[in-house]
């Protein structure tokens, strides 16, 4: 059984603390509605919430729920600024614990990873099986509705091979209840604190599979996962026991979960990676030339500031960057010509 940590509500309530979790609430949002009305009664919110949390008698607050429907639908559910206080409060001191359990290849909501670096991974794996193996295979998969999908006996089990403080898990558990999550299964997307919980469950699955069942090659950003196997016969094997490792935990894959050759590459973290080359997802690309076309065609008319549009592009071109799309970039920003120039076409140059 591994080392769990107590004591640690205090740090967790502390003033101080919540200080520094209200900085990072407000990050990128200080001057929407909610974070101002918060922002005038500074002072006074946060002994609220102080108050509150030492006497544990607080609750969360109704979340706002919506729809987004890019990447693919999501059902949302965003907690109030004053609850988002309390769960950067709780994942500023709970997160290092975990942190250092987790497994190299694991790229998701954490701190020197992300989406990029997790598509080279990948490709650095499918170059090293390529010169190693005649014919190797890739294994694609994700969990069906991951967050929708997870259990709170399942995921507090694995919490609590780490946490011991019975206050920590006791608030950890009111926030997971929250929000229209009060059945014992599922958490809301929209929290902070089910991006970790979601990391320490599949945690769980990574160290099943690498350590115990001897799956290799394997990269995961949050539920999508890519195995690179050397032959058919071995990225089939690793499927069997992503199956097995997954039911354990009460998740089930999703049925578009394949296995295929490398020569077709893999969709993965919006962009398609070969051994060879990285292209950008063609959704990705209709989806960027869509919004840039109405963005110029509204600032033609007038009706958007001519400061939105190069914000898009920039945008765009950050995410351009990371793959092979000279060519591509250089025909959308063309398409764009508004009136007074393109925005930032010099920026494809460099």
């Amino acid at each position: 059984m591994p080392k769990t940590h107590n004591n640690l509500y205090a740090r967790i309530v502390d003033f101080d603390n919540l200080w520094q979790a209200y900085l990072a609430a407000r990050k990128g949002k200080r001057y929407r509605r909610e974070v101002a009305e918060f922002s005038t009664r500074l002072e006074e919110n946060l002994l609220n919430i102080h108050n509150h949390l030492v006497w544990e008698s607080w609750q969360p607050g109704k979340a706002r729920s919506f729809r987004v429907f890019e990447p693919k639908q999501r059902d949302i559910q965003a907690p109030p600024f004053a609850d988002r206080i309390v769960h950067h409060a709780l994942v500023r001191v709970v997160e290092p614990l975990f942190e250092k359990t987790f497994i190299c290849h694991s790229y998701a909501c954490r701190r020197g990873k992300g989406a990029q670096r997790a598509v080279a991974a990948v490709q650095a794996l499918l170059r090293a099986s390529c010169r190693n193996n005649p014919s190797p295979y890739i294994l694609k998969a994700d969990i069906k509705s991951y967050f929708a999908s997870i259990r709170h006996d399942v995921l507090f089990a694995a919490i609590e091979r780490v946490i011991s403080c019975e206050k920590t898990l006791a608030l950890w558990r009111r926030i997971s209840a929250a929000y229209g999550h009060d059945g014992g299964v599922g958490l809301p997307v929209g929290a902070l604190t089910s991006q970790l919980s979601a990391n320490i469950l599949l945690n769980q699955v990574d160290h099943e599979l690498n350590d115990g069942m001897g799956v290799r090659g394997y990269v995961r950003y949050m539920d999508d996962t890519v195995v690179v196997a050397p032959n058919k016969t071995a990225a089939s094997e690793s499927l069997a026991a992503m199956r097995e490792v997954a039911g354990r935990h009460g998740l089930t894959l999703n049925p578009k979960t394949a296995i295929f050759p490398v020569a077709r590459g893999v969709d993965f973290c919006g962009y398609r990676t070969w051994p060879t080359h990285i292209l950008p997802r063609k959704k990705n690309i209709a989806r960027a030339r869509r919004e840039l076309r109405t963005l110029a065609r509204l600032t033609d008319e007038g009706q958007v500031s001519p400061a939105a549009v190069p914000l898009r592009v920039d945008s765009f071109l950050a995410y351009a960057k990371h793959c092979n799309a000279h060519r591509t970039t250089a025909g959308i920003l063309n398409d764009i010509n508004y009136k007074g120039g393109v925005p930032c076409r010099s920026a494809i140059m460099s």
